[in-house]
C-alpha cells in the first residue's frame, strides 16, 4: 500500500539525497561568499555519506562521459560484483544491456545540457553472468566543487518486469486462441465439413455407372481432407507451444549445439531431397555450447529451416551454419530463395502477420512460426534478425549468450 503522504520509499530516499546534496551545494557557496569555514560542510558530507552507503537501493555517482566515480554495497550486490573497482572507473554503457544503451545517451544527454532536472526511467542492465537486471533508474546533477556531476539510484525492478512479461505471455496465447478460433480455424474445419459431405455423396450414390467413377474423386477429396486436417493440427500445435512457453518452466542445460543441429535437420533432409534442394550443415572444428532447453529451441532450428526450404525453389540450397563470435553461439540459416520485400521486413516477428505467405510449392502458413521462434530466443536471452533481398535469398541470424 502506498503511505498517506503519497510517497514511496524510493521517492523519500531521492528527496533526502536532493536536500542533502542542496545543503552541501549551498554550504559550498556560504564558504565561497564569506571564505569563512563552518561545521556544516562535514556535517553535511558525513550525513550524505551514511545515507549512500548504507541505502538499501544501488547509488552512483557518474561524470559526464558516463564513468562511474562512486557506488556503494547495493550496486555491488545488483550486479553482482565483489569489489568496487570491478564497477568503478567504467562506462555506465558497459553494464547497460545492448538494447538499452540508447535510454542512457539520450538522458544523460539532456541532463547535462539543463533540459531537464532530473529523470527517471525503466531500463535494463546486465548482472556480472550476463544475466539481464531490470530496474527503475533516477538522476540528478549536483556540481561538486567546479565539477558537475550525476546522483543515479538503481531499484531492482525484475521481479516485476518478470511477472509483467509472464502476463503478457498469458494475454498474447489467449488473444491467439480466440484469433484462432474466430479467423484460421473456421476455414479448415469448414473444408474438412463440405469435403466430408461430398464424399458421402459420392459413396452413397444410387445410380451404378456415377458410383463407378466415383473413386477418383472420393480419393482427391481424402487428400484434401488430409491436407486441412494437417493445417489445423499445425495451428493447434502453435498455439500449444505459445500457451506453455514460460521462462521459469524452461529449464535450461549446457548443451553442444552442433549435436543439437545434426539431429533437427535428420528430418529435413528427407523434405530438401523430396523438393530437389540441397540442405548442407556448415559446423566449426571445435563444438559451441551454449546454455538452453534443447526441445525449445529446436523447435526454433524447425522453424527456420523449415521456413527455407518452403520458400526456395528447386535447384536451391540451404546452408545451417554455426560459429562462435566473441563468446557468443552464433547460428544462421541461409538459402537462395524467393527472398523477403523489403516493405514486410519489419512486422517478420509478429503474430498473425501480413508477412505469412505460402510457400513455393503452395505449403501453407500459420502466421506463428516466427513469431514463435522470436519468442523462444528471448526466453534464451538471445536475439534473432534477418538479412534478405527479394528474389536474391534470406538468411536468419540466431545469437546466443
Amino acid at each position: 500500500m502506498t503511505p498517506s503522504t503519497g510517497h514511496s520509499p524510493l521517492e523519500m530516499e531521492v528527496r533526502s539525497l536532493r536536500a542533502e546534496l542542496e545543503l552541501l551545494r549551498a554550504d559550498r557557496i556560504d564558504k565561497g561568499m564569506h571564505q569563512a569555514p563552518t561545521d556544516r560542510y562535514p556535517e553535511s558530507q558525513a550525513r550524505f555519506r551514511t545515507v549512500f552507503d548504507n541505502s538499501p537501493f544501488g547509488q552512483q555517482i557518474i561524470a559526464s562521459d558516463l564513468v562511474i566515480r562512486q557506488v556503494n554495497r547495493a550496486v555491488l550486490a545488483m550486479l553482482e560484483y565483489d569489489r568496487p573497482e570491478d564497477v568503478v572507473g567504467h562506462r555506465m554503457l558497459e553494464f547497460a544491456h545492448p538494447d538499452h544503451r540508447d535510454d542512457w545517451r539520450f538522458w544523460q544527454e539532456r541532463l547535462w545540457a539543463h533540459e531537464l532536472p532530473g529523470f527517471t526511467l525503466e531500463t535494463c542492465l546486465v548482472r556480472a553472468d550476463g544475466s539481464p537486471l531490470w530496474c527503475q533508474v533516477t538522476s540528478i546533477c549536483f556540481l561538486d566543487g567546479d565539477e558537475e556531476l550525476g546522483h543515479t539510484q538503481l531499484e531492482d525492478i525484475s521481479e516485476r518486469k518478470t511477472m509483467e512479461l509472464s502476463l503478457k505471455r498469458l494475454y498474447d496465447a489467449q488473444e491467439t486462441i480466440l484469433h484462432l478460433v474466430m479467423h484460421d480455424l473456421k476455414g479448415p474445419i469448414g473444408h474438412i465439413q463440405l469435403l466430408t459431405d461430398l464424399l458421402e455423396r459420392q459413396l452413397n450414390a444410387a445410380a451404378v455407372p456415377l458410383a463407378a467413377g466415383s473413386a477418383p474423386m472420393a480419393g482427391k477429396y481424402l487428400d484434401l481432407i488430409r491436407q486441412a486436417c494437417a493445417t489445423t493440427f499445425k495451428l493447434l500445435q502453435d498455439v500449444l507451444l505459445l500457451g506453455a512457453l514460460d521462462a521459469n518452466r524452461l529449464k535450461k542445460e549446457p548443451t553442444d549445439l552442433g549435436t543439437l543441429l545434426e539431429r533437427r535437420l535428420a528430418a529435413h533432409h528427407l523434405v530438401a531431397h523430396e523438393k530437389g534442394l540441397a540442405l548442407a550443415l556448415d559446423l566449426p572444428p571445435l563444438p559451441v555450447r551454449a546454455n538452453l532447453n534443447a526441445d525449445a529451441f529446436g523447435r526454433v532450428v524447425d522453424n527456420l529451416v523449415s521456413n527455407a526450404l518452403k520458400f526456395t525453389p528447386a535447384g536451391g540450397h540451404v546452408t545451417v551454419a554455426l560459429r562462435e563470435r566473441e563468446g557468443r553461439a552464433l547460428l544462421s540459416v541461409r538459402d537462395t530463395g524467393i527472398g523477403i520485400p523489403a516493405v514486410l521486413q519489419a512486422d517478420l516477428f509478429e503474430k498473425f502477420s501480413v508477412t505469412a505467405r505460402p510457400g513455393v510449392g503452395g505449403e501453407a502458413a500459420t502466421g506463428l512460426g516466427l513469431f514463435i521462434t522470436r519468442q523462444i530466443v528471448q526466453l534464451h536471452r538471445g536475439k534473432v534478425w534477418v538479412e534478405s533481398q527479394e528474389g536474391a535469398g534470406t538468411c536468419f541470424f540466431v545469437e546466443l549468450a
